[in-house]
């Protein structure tokens, strides 16, 4: 990831004397990230400090939680969401700064495994059954979660790994589960478990696309930010083609 986000600081020259120039003074923002764009979001993140002086707050969960915390009254400025629906469903509220929700990104759902040979490139390992616990996040909370349910259903072993079924609230902790041997396996995003477009460790199935409905990753403004100019700035940054680019390297696909 360093070597990413040094490529990325290089290509950002232009844009950090251009907002230097123009930015009075720093802001804050507080962003609410799908955790599936941990890693991506934390490297962003330095890239606004570095080129607007701009500082980002990140809280990282399941995108339905945060839809809930911000429909409570949750200080968030910026949702990226792990759907399209919430961010949707805030659109049509009234709740975000009009015409900032765009798709950030679409992800990709895999089969992992942190033990290097145990899931095989075809997801055979899950008809095969030769393990105790199989991690998923929380179908209602968390969209990943709701494209393995649809995998599951499509591959017609929805019945055989219900009693193997470990749930984390979001798919951040669904990796956790994984990666600590609690759950021998289970469906994460591609974007976890790469590192430098290359499998970090263990094993892996990238789910084809057609087992479930796209995930379709949406940002918005929430209505609380729209003078908010480290807001903006953010939003800037993640439009910009050499972000989409550095999206792209985590196993994303962008529009």
């Amino acid at each position: 990831m360093r070597s990413r986000l040094r490529r990325l600081l290089t290509l950002s020259a232009t844009l950090a004397f251009t907002a230097f120039t123009s930015v009075s003074h720093a802001e804050t923002v507080q962003i609410a990230v799908a955790a599936n764009f941990t890693a991506p979001a934390k490297a962003l993140a330095e890239i606004l400090a570095k080129t607007t002086g701009h500082e980002a707050k990140l809280s990282f969960g399941a995108t339905g939680a945060f839809y809930t915390q911000i429909k409570n009254g949750a200080p968030f400025d910026i949702l990226l969401a792990a759907d399209d629906e919430r961010p949707a469903k805030l659109e049509e509220e009234g709740g975000i700064v009009p015409g900032s929700r765009f798709t950030y990104a679409i992800g990709q759902l895999v089969l992992w495994s942190a033990k290097p040979g145990f899931v095989d490139d075809q997801g055979a390992v899950l008809k095969g059954g030769q393990f105790n616990k199989i991690a998923i996040a929380n179908p209602k909370l968390a969209p990943y979660g709701a494209a393995a349910i649809e995998a599951m259903e499509k591959l017609g072993l929805t019945a055989a790994l219900q009693p193997k079924l470990v749930t984390g609230e979001s798919i951040g902790q669904t990796y956790n589960f994984i990666s600590t041997g609690n759950a021998e396996l289970g469906f994460v995003a591609l974007a976890q478990v790469l590192d430098g477009g290359k499998l970090k460790n263990g094993s892996m199935w990238v789910v084809p696309a057609k087992y479930h409905a796209p995930i379709v990753q949406d940002a918005v403004i929430l209505k609380r930010a729209a003078g908010n100019p480290a807001a903006k700035a953010w939003m800037d940054l993640m439009r910009s083609p050499r972000t989409k680019d550095f999206i792209r390297s985590y196993g994303y696909e962008v529009k």
